[in-house]
């Protein structure tokens, strides 16, 4: 039979595990070249930087400042 301390290091490694798997970066790049916000093409420099970036600069800013509003309200 675990005790305490089995159970509670069971559940901090999976616990561990989950964030871990969603600080991985994804092993494919964006689909197409498009932000799919606007339609405007990602830059040259965006994709290289993050070559997992689904928006342009402009429109994951606004992206970034709604989810602000969101989590303050």
């Amino acid at each position: 039979m675990a005790d305490i301390a089995d159970i509670a290091s069971d559940l901090m490694e999976r616990r561990m595990e989950r964030a871990m798997a969603t600080c991985r970066l994804p092993d494919t790049m964006a689909a197409n070249d498009e932000c799919e916000e606007c339609g405007c093409e990602i830059p040259a420099a965006r994709r290289q930087a993050a070559p997992w970036a689904t928006t342009c600069i402009e429109c994951q800013g606004i992206r970034e400042k709604n989810a602000g509003r969101y989590r303050h309200a």
